[in-house]
Parts: C-alpha cells; structure tokens; sequence
C-alpha cells in the first residue's frame, strides 16, 4: 500500500543463481598428445539472501524494483579448473517483515530482530566435469553434467511495525500528538482526520536510565476496519508485533461520538480482525481532559468501564503525562519479564528434549 511514499507491502520476483555446467576437456601438451580428462566443475549458483536491517524503514526498494537475480555460477574450464562461484544477492529489509510465497500462500521467511539473516532461495549447485568419469574401462569420458537450476519465486512482502507499544484509536483522537510528546516522533497533526497516513515510530526515553521504549502511532481506525474498511487490514497488521496498546480516547466528544462507546468499538474492531490482540496488555488514555464536556463524559467512562486501567491527560497542554510515562515504563518492563522468562523456559524445555534423546 502506498500513502506519502510509505510502502508496507511489494511484489517481487525473485531467482538464485543457476549452478555452472562441467567442462568436458582433455589434456593436451607437447609431449603427452593424449592425456586423460580434465575438465573442471563448474561454480555453485549465488543465494538470494534476506538481511535484517533496522536503517531500512519501508518496502519502497521493492516497490520500484520487484525483479531481483543472484549470478549464475561460472563454467568448469580446461585443466581442471573450477568454474567461479556465482555472487548471492543480499536483500535489505526492514525489522517485522514477512515473506510470503505466492504459490502456496505459505510465510517462507518472517525476520524480526537487526542482522538476523536466511536464505530465502538456494543457488544450483554446479555440474561436474568429465574428470569425475574416468574409470578403469572408460579412460577418455566425454560425460560431463550442467549444473543445477537455482530456485525460484513470487513472494509479496509485508511489513508489520514492531514496538513496545502501539498507539489505537480514531481519527483525531490525539495519538500523533501523543507521540510527538513522549518520543523524538515529529509526524503531521492537524485539527482533521486521517492525519497519519502510515504508522510512526518513536523512542521514548526514560530519565537516568537505559531503557528505551518504541512507540508506534497507528494511523486512525474507522468502524469495519476488521472488514477492510478504510484504511483497514494494511494497518491493523502493524498493531499484531506491537507488545502492548494505549487506547487514545477523545474525552471531549467534539464530535458528537461517547468516549465509552469508542473504546469499546476499538476493541470490538481489534478482536474480529485478529482475537489474539485482546490478549494484549493494556491501558487507556483519556485524552483532552481540557475540552469542558471532557470531565462529565470522563465519569460515564469509569462507570461503564470500571476495570480499565485509565489514565486522564491533556496531550495539548501536557498534562497527566508523566504519570501516563510512569504507567507505559511499567507495563513495558513487565511484558519484558515475561517474554524473558517465557524465553528461558522454552530454551531449557529444549535442552532437556535434546539430553532426553541422548
């Protein structure tokens, strides 16, 4: 998809190197007129390789070049030279992509963290030169092998945003604001919707400390984007890698919408497109606390909605957002705890499957 040059989503064609044929040769020299087979391989066909690489933000490459080829590999030559290797290409891409084969409608790769590299297709492997014949019955092979085509395919690329923290609400709800506030994010705000025409990603950095939080604002949802509807599905994916949500809810109902019927449109929208995001941590900003209906419609709010983790600001002014900060860096770091401790569980579960198989 294609909005201010912004492009989560490509096409592409890609090819591995074909492997070079064997060379089918025999030695010839002053003195020895009819020498034996030596003829050369020939060189492995080049890989098409995927390198996770947190400078590349978007698919644009691939959306202006969707055709990209490894070199085939050289053919074997005369005494018994090996034919050169054929040069892999190594693909750029931006952390949270996802490869998907065209054919079988099947994820082939899927890289989320920086320098994690795969070879998405293998190059051919080369033929074998007439030297590999010769035998005690057949001294002067003429056999020789091409190499091995290298692999191919369609595959479309998709890009999920990965962060700590994904921003969810409607259009105007403040959430650029928002993030213009807590990180070094300067996307476009306005005082009309759809702002925010592809997701923004920005760093929030916690005082006298290391810890580093990536907020991403997604752009605005519109009721049936579980349906595709508006700017539908190419957004809502970018919510899936996220770790946690910050509902952003226009307290002031400028216009003419029930702050506690927005949140629980939001989530409605979030659980039919994928359920598994109502699994999410979470916790909801009543945002624009200075607009005079925002008090009253704030109290409704907690009545209908008493169990929710709320806090009230004014992105505007600034107010409430160090305690808002305070909350992120504590559902951040929890949610850490846990995936490290899920992680460590996995690890040691594997490790006693591989001493039990010993």
């Amino acid at each position: 998809m294609l909005f201010g040059m912004f492009i989560d989503e490509a096409s592409v064609k890609l090819r591995a190197g074909n492997g070079g044929r064997g060379c089918a040769s025999f030695r010839r020299e002053k003195y020895i007129p009819r020498g034996g087979p030596d003829g050369g391989d020939g060189g492995n066909g080049g890989h098409v390789i995927l390198e996770c690489d947190s400078n590349v933000t978007d698919l644009r490459t691939f959306h202006f070049q969707p055709q990209w080829a490894a070199e085939h590999g050289q053919s074997g030559m005369s005494s018994g030279k090996y034919g050169r290797r054929g040069k892999s290409i190594v693909l750029k891409v931006p952390p949270g992509l996802v490869a998907i084969n065209m054919v079988t409608e099947e994820i082939a790769a899927e890289l989320t963290e920086p320098g994690e590299r795969l070879v998405l297709l293998k190059g051919g492997n080369g033929g074998w030169g007439n030297i590999h014949f010769k035998s005690s019955v057949n001294r002067s092979p003429r056999q020789f092998k091409d190499g091995e085509p290298g692999e191919f395919g369609d595959f479309k690329f998709i890009l999920k945003t990965i962060a700590d923290v994904g921003l969810v609400g409607f259009p105007n709800a403040g959430k650029s604001t928002l993030i213009q506030t807590l990180t070094n994010a300067r996307p476009k705000t306005a005082a009309y919707p759809f702002t925010t025409l592809h997701p923004n990603v920005g760093i929030m950095s916690v005082p006298d400390s290391d810890v580093r939080i990536k907020i991403a604002d997604i752009p605005g949802l519109i009721s049936g984007a579980h349906k595709n509807k508006g700017l539908g599905h190419q957004f809502l994916r970018h919510i899936e890698r996220c770790q946690g949500l910050l509902y952003i809810i226009d307290m002031a109902a400028t216009d003419g919408r029930e702050p506690h019927q927005d949140f629980s449109d939001l989530q409605k929208e979030l659980g039919k497109y994928d359920p598994a995001l109502l699994k999410k941590p979470f916790l909801v900003l009543a945002n624009k606390m200075d607009e005079p209906a925002a008090a009253e419609n704030l109290k409704t709010f907690k009545r209908k909605h008493k169990k929710t983790p709320l806090y009230a600001a004014s992105c505007l002014l600034k107010a409430g957002i160090t305690e808002l900060s305070n909350a992120l860096l504590q559902l951040v770091a929890e949610n850490r705890k846990k995936i490290e401790a899920e992680s460590l569980a996995e690890s040691l579960a594997e490790s006693l499957d591989e001493q039990d198989k010993d």
